[in-house]
């Protein structure tokens, strides 16, 4: 059975059903907070009173809410950024597991004015503004196959054309600029390049993914605003935890290695176990550096790590190792 799918993107086009003009956000710089402080409390009872009282002490939670960002996993991407320099004007990234969106604001931010983020999840969630989405399972050989077309139909597009602001001549005469039907024109133009054959037009994969709870309830709701409730960070069995994580990272890696650029970089969380050594091996045959990376802004108690590859070999593919 193929898996749902809802698009929502920035631009139309052939293969978006539901597509808005999305708006730039706010010229903001986010930052990593140079401190990191323990909030005290009461003792609570109930699981979900415990959760609120660690987010409400924790120190990069409420930083998150003061500088507009989804949630704290922001921090973690911003940390790894200014170690390692993944991101660059007008790159083309692909966020795996992207709900709430923390980590396609980072990447947005990053990457703009010309940027393009897309961001896919099996969980509905509000994206960000600027950034397309995917809804779907993206262990579906068809979400798979669904994203990269949507990559190339993206990339033949003609860019957009630049928009004058009205102006004022000699005469006292103001001169309008063209209505948003010229531009829709200017869009709808063929370009004359083509899209590489090698079919690879990422430049960032970055991977989130976690599988989420099992939906019990809620089935007639909706809504796009509260996306946490099917989150899932940990199960509490760390062997189920780590194979869990595995598997998604292999997933995200074959989706790089069909789908990022010579030179690109590859992010993805795992937690730790008896099966990680395996992926790094793979991971250095196929990049130039690779590394182990627990950002501070990461809960100490939490097993999560994150492999950052740097710079893809563009003569090597995951099928032939």
């Amino acid at each position: 059975m193929r898996a749902p799918v809802r698009i929502a993107a920035p631009r139309n086009g052939r293969l978006v059903r539901v597509s808005a003009v999305a708006a730039a956000i706010e010229p903001f710089r986010f930052s990593i907070p140079s401190a990191r402080k323990a909030g005290e409390g009461i003792r609570c009872a109930s699981s979900n009173s415990r959760w609120k009282q660690r987010q409400g002490g924790d120190y990069y939670a409420r930083e998150a809410k003061v500088q507009g960002l989804k949630s704290r996993a922001a921090f973690k991407l911003l940390e790894m950024d200014a170690k390692y320099r993944l991101f660059k004007r007008g790159q083309t990234v692909i966020d795996l597991g992207f709900a709430p969106g923390s980590w396609s604001q980072v990447a947005l931010e990053r990457t703009k004015p010309n940027g393009r983020v897309v961001g896919i999840d099996i969980i509905p969630a509000q994206p960000p503004r600027g950034v397309s989405t995917i809804q779907g399972n993206f262990l579906s050989p068809a979400v798979q196959q669904l994203v990269k077309d949507y990559l190339v139909e993206y990339a033949q597009r003609a860019p957009p054309a630049p928009v004058a602001a009205p102006t004022v001549d000699g005469q006292g005469v103001v001169t309008e600029r063209p209505s948003y039907i010229d531009a829709e024109r200017a869009e709808s133009v063929e370009p004359e390049e083509s899209v590489d054959s090698d079919g690879r037009l990422v430049d960032v994969v970055l991977s989130d993914m976690s599988a989420p709870w099992m939906q019990t309830t809620g089935f007639s709701s909706n809504t796009l605003s509260n996306p946490y409730y099917r989150m899932m960070n940990t199960s509490g069995m760390s062997f189920r935890d780590h194979a869990g994580s595995m598997d998604l990272c292999l997933a995200a890696l074959y989706f790089a290695s069909d789908a990022l650029k010579a030179g690109g970089h590859f992010v993805c969380k795992f937690y730790q176990g008896a099966e990680d050594k395996d992926l790094e091996l793979k991971l250095k045959k196929m990049f130039a550096k690779v590394h182990r990376e627990k950002p501070d802004s990461s809960r100490s108690e939490s097993r999560e790590s994150y492999f950052v590859a740097l710079r893809r070999k563009g003569d090597i593919t995951l099928s032939s190792l």
